[in-house]
């Protein structure tokens, strides 16, 4: 195949981007209560219940080298896009699996890409390599282009649920049933390098998905030529609203819905929003 678009499982999809065949997924694990899933193919929904089950952190493991080189094999260019190098191991296995793959087969052409970002940002930095290598650009021109387009790129979410957050250590118990007692919704993001950061504290889940509509107009450039994704996890009605919202405030090229796969899901849980632009 002559040219490929490699994503790890934080992609997260819909049906119109699933048909597109030049996606290919090389899966991310999770750990729940010492079973192992491979991020392939999962019910989310019964992944959600698991996780809701659990008393223990919830686990996730990124592709080994081999995995992503044997996906790079098949092709004769592989344009990649994984997890922010600042939350997973993914961007260093795939690195890793190029330099072998540069040794092994020299005529073949593999570039990485940290995306800065998780869930639909990838989707949306995958949706941008498709377009440039449907328009026949060369392959460092995709690179530089694409690398313009995540250095740009916007990435918010609010959680519905805080529950992971307590389990894997990254709030305390008392922070979290405090939060829920005032009704507190966190709005998260990127700092530009790929870590994550709290941006607000809003009181009230209305209110808070008023001000993230209000923060993408603050925070957006060239709206027109510009796509805005909405991931959702278990939350479609909350996504179709917040698209409704977008669009009478804003005028995006487009605004596209896709559902979280595992990896996002066990970082959104149940009901969690993610935004890029």
């Amino acid at each position: 195949m002559e040219n490929k678009i490699i994503v790890d499982s934080c992609f997260d999809l819909n049906d119109k981007i699933r048909k597109l065949n030049i996606f290919e997924t090389v899966p991310l694990n999770i750990l729940i209560d010492d079973q192992e899933l491979i991020d392939k193919g999962l019910n989310i929904k019964k992944l959600l219940v698991k996780m809701k089950n659990s008393t223990k952190a919830i686990k996730t493991s990124c592709p080994s080298p081999n995995d992503f080189l044997q996906a790079y094999k098949k092709n004769t260019t592989s344009f990649v896009v994984t997890l922010s190098k600042e939350l997973s191991g993914s961007f260093n296995s795939a690195m890793t699996a190029a330099k072998m793959l540069k040794e092994s087969c020299p005529d073949k052409f593999v570039h990485v890409f940290n995306s800065k970002s998780a869930s639909v940002g990838e989707t949306l930095i995958g949706l941008k390599l498709k377009q440039l290598i449907d328009q026949n650009v060369s392959n460092n021109e995709i690179v530089n282009k694409t690398n313009e387009y995540i250095s740009k790129m916007k990435t918010f979410f609010i959680l519905e649920s805080l529950d992971n957050l307590v389990k894997n250590g990254r709030m305390s118990k008392v922070k979290a049933h405090l939060a829920s007692i005032l009704h507190i919704y966190p709005i998260m993001g990127e700092n530009g390098n790929g870590e994550i950061k709290l941006v607000e504290k809003i009181r009230g889940n209305k209110k808070a998905f008023n001000r993230l509509v209000d923060i993408i107009g603050e925070s957006a450039i060239d709206m027109e030529n510009r796509i805005l994704g909405i991931a959702h996890c278990n939350a479609l009605e909350k996504a179709e609203k917040l698209k409704r919202d977008v669009e009478a405030k804003y005028n995006f090229k487009d605004i596209i819905i896709v559902n979280t796969r595992g990896i996002s899901s066990v970082y959104a849980n149940d009901g969690g929003i993610v935004i890029a632009f």
